[in-house]
Protein backbone atom coordinates (compact mmCIF):
# COMPACT_ATOMS: atom_id res chain seq x y z
CA UNK A 1 0.00 0.00 0.00
CA UNK A 2 1.86 3.42 -0.83
CA UNK A 3 0.85 6.87 0.21
CA UNK A 4 -0.54 7.52 -3.52
CA UNK A 5 -3.40 4.74 -3.35
CA UNK A 6 -4.14 5.72 0.36
CA UNK A 7 -4.36 9.43 -0.63
CA UNK A 8 -7.51 8.26 -2.74
CA UNK A 9 -8.70 6.90 0.20
CA UNK A 10 -7.94 9.51 3.06
CA UNK A 11 -8.40 13.38 3.64
CA UNK A 12 -5.60 14.34 6.24
CA UNK A 13 -8.00 14.41 8.96
CA UNK A 14 -8.84 10.44 8.42
CA UNK A 15 -5.14 9.72 7.65
CA UNK A 16 -4.64 11.00 11.12
CA UNK A 17 -6.99 8.85 12.81
CA UNK A 18 -6.43 5.86 10.91
CA UNK A 19 -2.69 6.20 11.73
CA UNK A 20 -3.19 7.32 15.19
CA UNK A 21 -5.17 4.17 15.61
CA UNK A 22 -2.13 2.09 14.26
CA UNK A 23 0.41 3.67 16.43
CA UNK A 24 -1.32 3.60 19.51
CA UNK A 25 -2.55 -0.26 18.90
CA UNK A 26 1.68 -0.54 18.09
CA UNK A 27 2.51 0.90 21.46
CA UNK A 28 0.00 -1.12 23.38
CA UNK A 29 1.73 -4.41 22.22
CA UNK A 30 2.98 -6.63 24.67
CA UNK A 31 6.57 -8.01 23.82
CA UNK A 32 5.22 -11.03 24.94
CA UNK A 33 2.21 -12.89 22.88
CA UNK A 34 0.55 -14.31 25.61
CA UNK A 35 0.25 -12.11 28.53
CA UNK A 36 -2.93 -10.82 26.96
CA UNK A 37 -1.76 -7.31 25.97
CA UNK A 38 -2.52 -5.70 22.63
CA UNK A 39 -2.20 -7.56 19.45
CA UNK A 40 1.22 -6.47 17.55
CA UNK A 41 0.45 -5.37 14.09
CA UNK A 42 0.52 -7.43 11.31
CA UNK A 43 2.94 -6.52 8.76
CA UNK A 44 0.14 -4.99 6.24
CA UNK A 45 -0.78 -2.78 9.22
CA UNK A 46 2.89 -1.83 9.57
CA UNK A 47 3.35 -0.99 6.10
CA UNK A 48 0.25 1.22 6.10
CA UNK A 49 0.91 3.26 9.11
CA UNK A 50 4.38 4.00 7.20
CA UNK A 51 2.74 4.77 4.35
CA UNK A 52 0.26 6.98 6.04
CA UNK A 53 3.13 8.90 7.89
CA UNK A 54 4.44 9.42 4.64
CA UNK A 55 0.87 10.52 3.21
CA UNK A 56 0.27 13.08 6.55
CA UNK A 57 3.69 14.55 6.14
CA UNK A 58 2.78 14.95 1.99
CA UNK A 59 -0.33 16.95 3.13
CA UNK A 60 0.66 18.59 5.90
CA UNK A 61 3.88 20.12 3.78
CA UNK A 62 1.16 20.88 1.20
CA UNK A 63 -1.18 22.92 3.93
CA UNK A 64 2.40 24.13 5.00
CA UNK A 65 2.93 25.61 1.49
CA UNK A 66 -1.02 27.54 1.04
CA UNK A 67 -0.48 28.44 4.78
CA UNK A 68 2.34 30.91 4.18
CA UNK A 69 0.67 31.78 0.60
CA UNK A 70 -2.59 32.95 2.70
CA UNK A 71 -0.42 34.99 5.19
CA UNK A 72 1.70 36.84 2.03
CA UNK A 73 -1.63 37.39 0.74
CA UNK A 74 -2.80 38.97 3.89
CA UNK A 75 0.49 41.59 4.07
CA UNK A 76 2.58 39.35 6.25
CA UNK A 77 6.38 40.15 5.67
CA UNK A 78 8.94 37.34 5.95
CA UNK A 79 10.07 38.20 9.14
CA UNK A 80 6.64 37.05 10.52
CA UNK A 81 6.25 34.34 8.43
CA UNK A 82 9.28 32.80 9.50
CA UNK A 83 8.55 33.63 13.16
CA UNK A 84 5.11 31.68 12.82
CA UNK A 85 7.31 28.36 10.99
CA UNK A 86 10.48 28.94 13.42
CA UNK A 87 12.49 29.88 11.71
CA UNK A 88 14.37 32.48 10.04
CA UNK A 89 12.89 35.05 7.56
CA UNK A 90 15.68 34.13 4.98
CA UNK A 91 14.82 30.09 5.61
CA UNK A 92 10.95 30.80 5.20
CA UNK A 93 11.84 32.82 1.92
CA UNK A 94 14.28 30.22 0.36
CA UNK A 95 11.60 27.50 1.30
CA UNK A 96 8.62 28.82 0.02
CA UNK A 97 9.24 31.96 -2.67
CA UNK A 98 10.26 29.79 -5.78
CA UNK A 99 6.80 27.71 -4.82
CA UNK A 100 4.79 30.89 -4.26
CA UNK A 101 6.11 32.12 -7.81
CA UNK A 102 5.15 29.28 -9.73
CA UNK A 103 1.30 29.53 -8.99
CA UNK A 104 1.48 33.32 -9.40
CA UNK A 105 -0.90 33.84 -12.20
Amino acid sequence: MSPDELEREHTLRTAVARFDELRTQDSLASDEPDDGGAAALTGEEALEMLALGELIARKAGYGRQLGVRSARRAGASWTEIGRALGSSKQAAWETHNRWLDERRP
